[in-house]
């Protein structure tokens, strides 16, 4: 990566220690608040809502963070500031002056159109009007690839130009998607950076050529994995969950489990329905090949929004280890979204969902007819996603990583031990 090498050597480069959970929107929410997830509340990418009894993953109401945000702060200080919140997570409905986040359409038909969703509610048309429309396929899934992170930072020049905001906050996730499906180590991998490389470069001369200070953050770094964990497999063994078979093919029901587990890569939030089982529980996770550590949220965050979001255990893998959400033994009984890109409606994250089925002979044909169908007004079900998890190479999660593995900070002397000094290194830039 030889123009973010020189752009280190130019402005300095410092290494921090994972936020807990190192997922994205815990490590986002801890450096646009100031605060760890004890206080801004965000126990991972979704959690168990108790009062619904529903598992709810990716939401984006910034309403879900607590405490207040840095373009707050620096507005109440700075006469005139202004922020663009481009991508970062939770960036609905929030109090930054310009955002753009993906959000689909669901029209009452079953539809699904894919979109985006901006504040000025007027920024979405124009910006589709000037850049084409939002590569969502490039964003997640099979295609996720460079042309998401292009099209973002098309966008941030856009809004600069037009608006030109003091701070603006650009989530590039190019690399998010290699480095899960191949692993770090991986042959391809360095022809990945090269590109992100060249596009984040050609940004970053871009804001300098305005005479803007720019600083490079990333959330985590990715571990190498090989061994998928199946923890509401094992629960299901012991007879804790409940499942309800709809149409042929199981479901899990989460309110009425005794014990069931939200995995989210290399750490899962196990919520125990039935108080009674808990020291079995526990002894059960503490035994369990592949887990690393078992946490309790009230000894790492106290008491508060975090401890009430959090699982009654909170399992941490293995470094080459990470946890899936397979309820299923039978992969004929698995739920139809099981094998479709779906991260509303699983009961987990699913870092499959960037495969293609490898047993599926003609998937792009497939995918092709789907399109089709959908294009003639016609339900269908783009099932092409794989249930093998040994495909997957790379994760993240866990705080305790080796030393290459650490999340990086370029071009700010501020010094930073974690997430949350990152919020200070970002006012510091602004304020001088």
């Amino acid at each position: 990566m030889p123009r973010l090498t020189a752009f280190a050597a130019k402005h300095g480069l410092q290494t921090h220690a994972p936020e807990f959970p190192a997922l994205t929107c815990s490590a986002q929410a801890s450096m646009l608040t100031g605060s760890s997830p004890a206080a801004h509340g965000i126990v991972a990418n979704g959690w168990y809502d108790r009062e619904s009894a529903e598992v709810r993953f990716w939401k984006q109401s910034n309403h879900l963070v607590r405490g207040e945000k840095i373009w707050d702060l620096l507005r109440r200080e700075l006469p005139g500031f202004t922020c663009a919140q481009l991508f970062w997570w939770y960036n609905m409905h929030s109090t930054a002056d310009f955002t753009i986040t993906p959000r689909p359409l669901y029209p009452a038909d079953g539809r699904k159109v894919f979109d985006i969703h901006t504040q000025p509610m007027g920024l979405r048309d124009e910006l589709k009007q000037e850049l084409g429309a939002f590569p969502f396929t490039a964003f997640w899934g099979p295609g996720a690839g460079l042309a998401s992170s292009a099209w973002i930072a098309a966008s941030a020049r856009w809004i600069e130009e037009r608006h030109a905001p003091t701070l603006s906050l650009v989530y590039l996730p190019h690399l998010d998607y290699p480095l899960q499906k191949l692993g770090p180590a991986a042959a391809e991998i360095p022809a990945e950076l090269a590109k992100i490389d060249s596009l984040a470069g050609d940004l970053i001369d871009y804001y300098e050529s305005r005479n803007i200070r720019v600083l490079v953050v990333s959330e985590y770094g990715i571990s190498p994995v090989s061994r998928p964990l199946h923890l509401n497999r094992l629960f299901r063994q012991h007879g804790w969950l409940q499942l309800k078979h709809e149409l042929g093919r199981e479901t899990l029901d989460c309110g009425g489990s005794r014990v069931f587990a939200v995995a989210d890569h290399q750490i899962a939030h196990v919520y125990v329905n039935d108080p009674e089982l808990r020291p079995a529980v526990r002894k059960l996770l503490e035994n369990t090949p592949g887990i690393a550590e078992l946490r309790c949220p009230p000894q790492t965050w106290g008491s508060g929004i975090a401890s009430e979001r959090a699982g009654d255990f909170i399992a941490v893998a293995a470094p080459d280890a990470w946890f899936t959400y397979y309820f299923w033994d039978d992969d004929a009984l698995a739920p139809d979204y099981a094998r479709t890109i779906d991260i509303h409606r699983k009961p987990g994250y699913d870092p499959c969902e960037l495969f293609l089925d490898p047993q599926l002979a003609f998937p792009k044909l497939k995918i092709a007819r789907f399109l089709l169908q959908k294009k003639l007004g016609l339900r269908g079900l783009l099932d092409v996603i794989p249930l093998d998890a040994t495909l997957v190479r790379g994760s993240h999660g866990r705080d305790a990583v080796p030393p290459d593995e650490r999340p990086v900070l370029l071009g700010s002397a501020w010094p930073v031990a974690t997430a949350t000094d990152v919020f200070h290194a970002i006012v510091d830039a602004v304020r001088h």
